[in-house]
């Protein structure tokens, strides 16, 4: 520190502000997460430019996409004129109901293993864990099976119910309610409170980091399924977004213009949720990984 005079008289001790070394190393460091975004947000900004044009556009190079007229004459086709809006609806129901569903299953399922002494436990909880190791396109026929025998195809049930066994749900939330002091729960066993007021009152609110995760995740898998509600659903007003948006590149449109309109405004509602949950988000991949 050097000292300097002030004008009251006063010794004033600064400190020596260090500036940043830009050696090789860190303008690499900097450089590939920047490029990489880069690479990740140009076709988003090439999907909107597109959904801007006229239909029938002609497009010599690349960067008429990006010139000149600029019209939302498609976005009022896609929400007017389609069902784009109706499939966008099904998604949200489907996605909403889906989550919480989720979240009720798994969490009551984890709170069991980590809380309740019963015989067995520790097969079951491995059984979660070979649940992890199968892929989702080996259940499907057995899936579909079980779905058709009940009457299920073709109805928001046949959609929803599927999709709430979550294996990685349970083991996430269950590393976290081990995690509770055995004391806090024996407090509350002695005052009286049962077993589920112990879940909903004191081991759930612990875990709130662990269930917004799963709770972004789920509804993220569930908004962008595409194969079970490809193969589930017949009727078009209870396509999703997924299997409805293809349909446009047959019925509607040979070009680029109105599919990409449609993808945009699918995507609309998925990058506002980004911005208002960003730090759950960020928090949810982190917790996927780190044991609580």
């Amino acid at each position: 520190m050097e000292p300097r005079k002030a004008t009251a008289g006063h010794v004033i001790y600064t400190r020596a502000q260090k500036k940043p070394k830009w050696n090789p190393g860190t303008i690499l460091r900097n450089l590939i997460p920047f490029m990489t975004a880069v690479l990740f947000i140009i076709p988003l900004i090439w999907m909107f430019f597109v959904s801007l044009k006229k239909q029938g556009s002609g497009i010599g190079n690349v960067l008429q996409w990006f010139a000149p007229p600029y019209t939302f004459e498609n976005y009022v086709h896609v929400i007017m004129d389609t069902d784009v809006l109706r499939w966008l609806v099904n998604s949200l129901i489907v996605g909403i109901i889906t989550t919480l569903v989720t979240l009720i299953v798994t969490s009551l399922a984890a709170f069991a293993i980590s809380q309740i002494q019963f015989s067995y436990k520790k097969f079951i909880f491995v059984f979660f864990l070979a649940g992890m190791m199968v892929p989702g396109e080996a259940t499907i026929i057995p899936l579909y099976q079980i779905v058709k025998d009940l009457n299920l195809l073709d109805s928001y049930a046949g959609l929803i119910l599927p999709g709430i066994a979550s294996p990685l749900g349970v083991i996430i939330l269950k590393s976290f309610f081990d995690g509770v002091p055995k004391e806090v729960i024996e407090s509350a066993k002695m005052d009286g409170c049962s077993l589920f007021k112990i879940y909903y009152k004191i081991v759930v609110p612990l875990a709130k980091p662990a269930i917004a995760s799963i709770a972004i995740f789920t509804f993220i898998g569930s908004w962008n399924n595409f194969l079970w509600p490809y193969l589930a659903i017949f009727s078009e007003n209870l396509y999703t977004l997924p299997i409805g948006i293809p349909t446009f590149n047959s019925n509607y449109s040979q070009d680029y213009i109105v599919p990409m309109t449609v993808n945009a405004v699918a995507s609309i509602p998925v990058i506002i949720a980004f911005f208002f949950f960003e730090k759950q988000i960020v928090k949810g991949i982190s917790f996927t990984g780190i044991k609580g």
